[in-house]
């Protein structure tokens, strides 16, 4: 099973999290009432259970590396590739272990 998961902390309005396994796409967004940081993780947490699956399912990590709000990028990058590293999977089609970087511009 391929399990692809998306990280969008670019807008200060909203956090999308989608998880995309074998092709079919499953998203969830949600408005900003907290702090990005303490939103991203608890709805990937939320979604991997709904499908009956955990983190060590996941194959890969897309995340948007911008352009849009400086510390929202941050964050999902930094969510991004401390996954990647510890799950020892790609980033934005980086090898495992190789950070992507934010595009502020």
């Amino acid at each position: 099973m391929n399990v692809l998961v998306n990280i969008d902390t670019t807008s200060n309005k909203e956090v999308i999290v989608s998880l995309v396994i074998d092709g079919n796409e499953i998203m969830h967004k949600k408005p900003l009432d907290t702090r990005k940081a303490q939103v991203v993780l608890p709805m990937l947490e939320m979604m991997l259970q709904k499908q009956q699956l955990t983190l060590q399912d996941l194959s890969e990590i897309m995340v948007n590396t911008g352009p849009g709000s400086f510390t929202g990028i941050r964050v999902g990058i930094t969510i991004a590739n401390t996954l990647g590293f510890l799950l020892n999977i790609p980033v934005n089609g980086h090898k495992a272990g190789d950070p992507v970087e934010a595009n502020y511009f």
